[in-house]
């Protein structure tokens, strides 16, 4: 892997969320898939098996571009740093059977600062690299 941040950061990334995903299956053990109330991950986290597989898409996403090259890994740090940025706000507002994710208050600020480091990197570094993707 060459010394690019973009694919550095989407690497580890990746990994972890694909960890959590896998994880979060521990936790839940696959039932209430779209319960909005799961299982605590790390005692903390709510999760549900939905939440799960969004974790294990994200975090495949981000280890394949980081694996591939830094323009791939550009474009899905800021496809996916936007994203969380507008889940960890969006979230603070979705209670009840709106919550098909499961998320809470831990959740919102843990998306909010994958939100600030994938976007920083996907904006701020490598910028005579165009954030379009190949992936």
């Amino acid at each position: 892997m060459s010394s690019s941040p973009n694919r550095l950061v989407a690497t580890v990334f990746g990994a972890v969320y694909l960890l959590v995903g896998l994880l979060g299956f521990a936790v839940t053990g696959g039932v209430g898939f779209i319960s909005n109330e799961g299982g605590l991950l790390l005692g903390i986290f709510e999760v549900n098996p939905l939440h799960n597989i969004a974790h294990l898409l994200i975090g495949g996403a981000l280890l394949v571009a980081g694996l591939a090259n830094a323009r791939a890994a550009k474009g899905v740090n800021t496809t996916v740093g936007a994203v969380y940025l507008l889940l960890g706000i969006v979230g603070f507002f979705l209670m009840g059977p709106a919550n098909i994710l499961a998320l809470n208050v831990p959740d919102h600020f843990l998306h909010l600062g994958s939100a600030v480091v994938l976007l920083g990197v996907g904006l701020g570094t490598e910028r005579s690299i165009p954030r379009t993707s190949a992936v």
